[in-house]
């Protein structure tokens, strides 16, 4: 037998063979395909089946019509957009390529809907998709740029490595950035299920910034032990009083009535500080509503300054108020923009020149591009002014200039922190300038309610 004959028969052999392996795969998908449609193909069968017993069809023809719609429904693909693609004349990719394009499409997806900063990467640390969280985060982020060049931490390298090459599953990371800014941030990296392919996803690095969080912890831990602080030194005073008015100077009339004089003065300090520490609770309460009403800083403006006429007079201070030509409204809530005028006004008297005049103009700006005007409202004194180290602390709450002053003249360092919250709700802006010698001018900025509203 020639070696060709061989050949030829082992060629045969082999065709037979995948032939068979077709013919059996085929077989196997057309019962799939009868399986999944056998509720239509049985309905068919039924209608055939009438039409015969009522002589509308013959035995033949309803035998050939039903065969044809076995035949028909076991060969048509249970995935029919790739012929109907194809008859519309639109191009289509093959399965495998559909379904490996709508498992990256859902990955993506997966990673854009986290609600943190998020990477994923890919077998060799490669970025391959990040979400917009992560754009924020870290500005220069670009997919394909490997992990090192996202951040340049060794404990996040060294994260990322385990969860590759160590079968890590989750490590936890925390990374003090410096550049641009000092930051905390604490990093999670999850090694995700494994997969053959390297341009697939195989690590996910989620990222949460605590710098807020540890401002604001570090804003409450401050808060509390001035509170405290404030509260403890007129009780403290309280107390040594009334142990001197129940000891030594029980029976002096002239003791017994200064130490009630402090006591009183004492007292009021208190009360002044928990008025004021209510007022910054309430403000905080309703820092995230929008105001409904609607204010004229004019006739706000001048009401303050006649309600505060005596205390000016006390002061031997005088209040010039200078209305604006137009009526200067606003979207305000008009308790809240009453204290505010009324906080600026006190300072202005408490701290200005014994004798000085207080100056309170209503004004507004030029339009601007977008077509927003600004209204506002400024307070002027003629005081020692503030020196420029301590104007962007001026806001923060128990911060004072000069503690000992302010505490004589009866001041608590909540006054301003009041007024920002209160402008923050309306998003509005506080500006401060002063120059030492001649005094300090404090502007609440307004958007100005248009005509329609």
């Amino acid at each position: 037998m020639s070696l060709s004959t061989v050949l030829a028969g082992m060629r045969w052999t082999e065709r037979r063979a995948e032939f068979e392996a077709w013919a059996v795969e085929e077989w196997r998908s057309g019962k799939r395909r009868l399986a999944a449609r056998w509720m239509p193909v049985a309905a068919a069968m039924a209608i055939f089946a009438v039409l015969v017993l009522f002589g509308a069809l013959g035995s033949l023809a309803a035998i050939v019509a039903t065969l044809s719609l076995m035949f028909a429904a076991a060969i048509w693909p249970l995935d029919a957009s790739t012929i109907i693609d194809a008859l519309a004349g639109t191009p289509t990719m093959d399965v495998g390529a559909r379904v490996t394009e709508a498992k990256r499409n859902s990955w993506r997806a997966v990673v854009d809907a986290i609600p943190t900063a998020a990477l994923a990467l890919d077998a060799a640390g490669t970025l391959l998709h990040h979400n917009r969280l992560a754009a924020e985060m870290f500005p220069k982020t670009r997919d394909g740029m490997p992990i090192s060049q996202v951040s340049r931490s060794p404990d996040l390298l060294v994260a990322v490595d385990q969860a590759l090459f160590a079968d890590e599953d989750r490590i936890d990371v925390e990374l003090i950035e410096r550049v641009p800014v000092e930051r905390r941030i604490a990093a999670t990296v999850s090694r995700l299920a494994g997969s053959s392919r390297p341009s697939a996803p195989h690590v996910l690095v989620t990222f949460r910034d605590l710098t807020e969080q540890d401002r604001l912890g570090q804003m409450r831990t401050d808060f509390v032990a001035n509170a405290s602080h404030e509260l403890r030194t007129p009780l403290a005073s309280l107390r040594a009083f009334v142990e001197t008015l129940q000891g030594p100077a029980r029976d002096d009339a002239n003791a017994r009535k200064r130490f009630l004089q402090l006591m009183a003065s004492q007292a009021e300090r208190m009360t002044r500080l928990i008025d004021d520490l209510l007022s910054l609770s309430r403000v905080e309460m309703r820092v995230h509503l929008p105001p409904r009403g609607i204010v004229d800083l004019n006739e706000t403006a001048a009401y303050v300054c006649q309600s505060l006429e005596p205390v000016a007079e006390a002061a031997k201070a005088k209040v010039n108020l200078v209305r604006d030509d137009a009526p200067a409204r606003i979207r305000a809530d008009r308790e809240e923009i009453v204290q505010v005028l009324q906080n600026l006004i006190q300072n202005s008297i408490k701290y200005g020149r014994e004798g000085g005049a207080i100056e309170v103009r209503v004004g507004r700006d030029a339009p601007r591009s977008s077509g927003s005007t600004k209204v506002w409202v400024s307070v002027t004194d003629e005081g020692h002014g503030i020196a420029p180290e301590h104007l962007p602390r001026l806001t923060e709450r128990f911060y004072r200039v000069n503690v000992t002053s302010s505490r004589e003249k009866g001041g608590t360092g909540l006054g301003l922190a009041i007024v920002k919250h209160i402008l923050n709700r309306h998003r509005a802006e506080l500006r401060i300038a002063s120059r030492l010698g001649v005094g300090s001018t404090f502007t609440a900025i307004f958007d100005e309610l248009g005509g329609n509203s």
